[in-house]
């Protein structure tokens, strides 16, 4: 059983070893995904719905912070099995509804090595094949979420993807980064995510984020959340360095 691990009284923490999925309990009795694992995943997220005390209809949205295989990946499938409406940055639905082909990352020797494991890892595990997905809604910076127990800012958080997004609870003092900022397995350090289309616009996203205030916990999609002295870590930051 993956591991659901509660980060405030209405967020939890669903682990996968790639690309952790976070969920959200709204008002209305519904949920919210905040992006949905690789493909294959979606009976993992709908369990942990379910140890959360909700049906498949309660997943009302399926918020995308980016268009990658790793937080795309089950988003068709959720959307079949719930009706959910999927959200995503303006400038990424094209890739997740798969109407343009998504940029590479340009990949430094580092990074390479890593994503060349990923991709072996992925295949060994015989993952079914991606499938796009209608956005429902575009989201762009500055847009707030509608249905959430309280305020969610969208941030246009470009360098990864084109169309990258975060989001900022200023009143739960939560920030989900999306892969602009991952941690270390320790979760002593917080790190510019790898594998960018932009690199300089990626480290210009991840300063703005680390510059915002009403920030105690980053809820990352790889490493683990920061919990405690998260605005001192990621102070001490170093994002220019990272995958050098």
């Amino acid at each position: 059983m993956d591991a659901l691990t509660e980060i405030t009284p209405t967020v939890w923490q669903l682990a996968f070893p790639v690309g952790h999925v976070y969920l959200v309990a709204l008002p209305d009795d519904g949920y919210a995904a905040i992006d949905t694992g690789v493909p294959g995943s979606a009976p993992a997220v709908l369990g942990a719905l379910a140890r959360l005390g909700g049906r498949p209809d309660q997943l009302r949205q399926i918020v995308l912070t980016h268009s990658h295989i790793d937080h795309m990946g089950s988003a068709a499938d959720l959307v079949a099995a719930t009706g959910a409406r999927v959200l995503a940055g303006a400038l990424d639905a094209p890739y997740i509804q798969g109407t343009a082909p998504e940029p590479a990352p340009v990949l430094g020797p580092a990074e390479r090595s890593l994503f060349e494991g990923i991709m072996a890892d992925f295949a060994a595990a015989g993952l079914p094949p991606l499938r796009p997905v209608e956005v429902d809604v575009a989201l762009h910076d500055g847009d707030t979420l509608d249905g959430w127990p309280e305020p969610v800012r969208v941030l246009h958080v470009p360098g990864h993807t084109p169309g990258g997004i975060a989001l900022h609870l200023p009143e739960s003092r939560l920030l989900f980064p999306g892969d602009i900022i991952g941690t270390t397995p320790d979760g002593s350090r917080a790190v510019l995510g790898p594998g960018n289309v932009a690199r300089e616009e990626a480290i210009a996203s991840f300063r703005r984020l680390a510059a915002l205030d009403e920030v105690d916990t980053v809820c990352v999609p790889h490493g683990v959340p920061l919990r405690t002295g998260a605005r001192d870590v990621l102070a001490a930051a170093t994002p220019e360095k990272d995958w050098r």
